[in-house]
């Protein structure tokens, strides 16, 4: 810092990245993989989520409750499990800084339950690549495993990437180009 407080010479604070590389739409390939930390689902986690959620169902925090209905512990909510999967817990809404245009949509199917001390490994992985003309779309598939290996939500997210310009140009003068739904 200079004495006046102000950044020194030469600093650059666009420059300021977790990942320097940007990468673009036509830089994905299909079946990559972006892994998610690992999170083991507590009572506190339930009750911070409740808290925020305003989801007061008793299944996800009365253990007696739990128990009178043949569950072995504390049911997480699924929306805490579907979360898991967000993007921003791993390194591709930092791969996407410049190129991001939109987060599409996201779904989820909740394929067996999570109780309070699952360990859960969420990961993202490529499954859709639509191109546009100056856009496309990339589809990531989600999938969370608890610590035996059960999937236990499998779902999809999608997003709109900008074109690299190199690759816009490229397609805007190719023989027969045009504009399509996915990309404008």
């Amino acid at each position: 810092m200079t004495p006046t407080g102000a950044a020194p010479p030469g600093f650059d604070p666009r420059t300021h990245r977790v990942i320097a590389e940007q990468r673009w739409f036509d830089d994905f390939r299909l079946g990559e993989r972006f892994p998610l930390p690992s999170r083991t689902m507590t009572e506190a986690i339930f009750l911070a989520f409740q808290a925020a959620s305003g989801d007061n169902h008793p299944i996800h925090y009365d253990v007696e409750y739990c128990r009178a209905r043949g569950l072995e512990a504390l049911l997480a909510h699924g929306y805490l499990v579907a979360i898991q999967t967000v993007a921003g817990a791993g390194l591709f809404p930092h791969l996407v800084e410049d190129s991001l245009k939109a987060f599409l949509e996201q779904s989820s199917r909740f394929l067996h339950p999570v109780f309070v001390g699952d360990t859960l490994y969420p990961a993202l992985e490529v499954n859709e690549l639509s191109p546009g003309r100056t856009t496309g779309v990339v589809g990531l598939r989600s999938t969370v495993h608890n610590q035996k290996g059960v999937l236990v939500l499998e779902g999809q997210h999608r997003y709109l990437l900008r074109r690299s310009a190199h690759a816009a140009a490229h397609l805007s003068t190719a023989p027969g180009s045009h504009s399509d739904s996915a990309g404008t």
